[in-house]
């Protein structure tokens, strides 16, 4: 296994630290770790790109370990931060891209994330970040305010991107 995959798999083994960390109220260290394993989602993409080492198993598993670490923390974060109802359109975004990516897959088709998709993830990845340290800086009022502006934003993110990935893929429900 090569070491972008590697990584990938190190943020599936993070998640369960994160939310142990989240729910005993470490935010900080919550913060260290997810901040960190979000890096590993930016590094282990250059180094397959750079040493030509994409794989199948990196571009399928790669947005799901993604997925597992941002929606395990906004889910630990509803309803303080995250509104239950965004989260809604967030995950029924996912399931809507994994169901096609699942078709296509059957068909032999492997659909790598595209860039409005990486952009999402990553203002989602930046609003765990902030949110994460709220709890720490209690009443500091930039912080918050920041962390609902990249909420929102990654929010608009989530939904333009899988708009276009449905426009872009549609030939998946013709098959």
């Amino acid at each position: 296994m090569n070491l972008p995959n590697k990584l990938t798999i190190a943020r599936f083994v993070a998640v369960p630290f994160f939310i142990i960390l989240y729910v005993f109220e470490f935010y900080l260290w919550a913060f260290i770790l997810f901040a960190l394993a979000s890096l590993t989602d930016m590094l282990d993409g250059k180094i397959a790109r750079k040493y030509n080492l994409v794989t199948n198993f990196g571009k399928i598993m790669d947005p799901l370990a993604d997925k597992v670490l941002v929606y395990s923390a906004f889910c630990l974060m509803i309803p303080e931060y995250v509104p239950g109802w965004m989260l809604i359109i967030i995950l029924a975004r996912e399931f809507t891209v994994s169901g096609m990516r699942t078709v296509a897959a059957s068909e032999g088709i492997v659909i790598a994330a595209g860039m409005s998709g990486k952009i999402k993830t990553v203002l989602q990845m930046i609003a765990v970040c902030l949110l994460l340290l709220v709890p720490v800086f209690v009443d500091f009022a930039p912080l918050e305010i920041s962390a609902k502006i990249f909420l929102w934003a990654s929010l608009v993110m989530t939904v333009y991107s899988g708009g276009e990935y449905v426009i872009k893929n549609r030939k998946v429900f013709a098959q």
